[in-house]
């Protein structure tokens, strides 16, 4: 648990990193609490949180914020994008090395998948994003000249807050394209049932993304290993490679050999 303490000259991302944190184990903060930890004045921290209220990582109440994690509550995309941000660039970072350019690329939705897309917006190569978030990253309406990714834009329904494309129309348009390499997502990742997501709609999207895939790279924090997630995406046997930051155990790196699985740590 991170305790209070004083951290001055923080940016307006770090502040938003740490009262995000800091909610995932308090219940409810007051606006005073928030001032010490972050080392701003009271205005900032309730701009902030009303911020972050909008964007769904915590509840506005009188006089401070409540925890939705804490609560039982999904935690919104924007909860998710603060968790583990550091780790997750690095994993993308290693998933970019991997692809080649001028490649077709199947690119998963989630938080992991917009910062990997961060990446590629300057690589010559054709992308289907499975989110509007990784679209805008991707084709941003003032990026300068020079080489950028095609985008192959798959359809579908729109998932509210998550901005991720999902519905039969989604699977069929993957199913009707091949990929060199599809980038994959995962909820949660354990080395006995593979790859899991947290409804049948995303897991349904991811597997037809790796289905239509001549190799499959898994990008995955080592806080979604063994992870709780109700729907089977694949078994290991449709994994190429893993990028994660966990350190394997002498088992886990057998476990993944014996599926033929490369495993990259960040």
């Amino acid at each position: 648990m991170i305790t209070d303490c004083y951290h001055f000259f923080m940016n307006t991302d770090e502040r938003h990193r740490l009262i995000g944190e800091l909610l995932r184990h308090r219940d409810q903060m007051t606006v005073d609490e928030l001032m010490t930890a972050c080392g701003a004045s009271g205005a900032t921290i309730r701009r902030d949180l009303d911020v972050l209220a909008l964007h769904g990582v915590l509840r506005r109440v009188h006089g401070g914020a409540r925890s939705l994690v804490l609560r039982g509550e999904n935690p919104a995309y924007g909860q998710r994008e603060l968790e583990d941000h550091a780790v997750k660039v690095r994993i993308a970072a290693g998933v970019a090395a991997m692809l080649q350019d001028r490649g077709h690329i199947w690119l998963d939705s989630g938080t992991t998948a917009t910062e990997i897309a961060r990446q590629l917006r300057q690589r010559d190569m054709t992308i289907m994003p499975m989110s509007l978030r990784a679209v805008s990253i991707l084709s941003p309406e003032d990026a300068p000249a020079g080489r950028r990714p095609e985008l192959l834009m798959p359809g579908g329904s729109l998932i509210p807050g998550e901005m991720s494309f999902r519905g039969p129309m989604t699977e069929s348009n993957i199913r009707s394209l091949r990929f060199d390499t599809a980038v994959v997502t995962p909820c949660a990742l354990n080395l006995k049932d593979g790859l899991l997501a947290h409804d049948l709609d995303d897991a349904a999207v991811k597997r037809a993304g790796l289905e239509s895939a001549g190799r499959v790279i898994v990008a995955c924090a080592g806080s979604k290993w063994d992870a709780s997630a109700v729907a089977l995406v694949a078994s290991l046997d449709a994994v190429d490679a893993i990028v994660t930051d966990r350190r394997l155990s002498p088992e886990e790196h057998a476990h993944l050999a014996q599926h033929s699985v490369e495993a990259v740590i960040v």
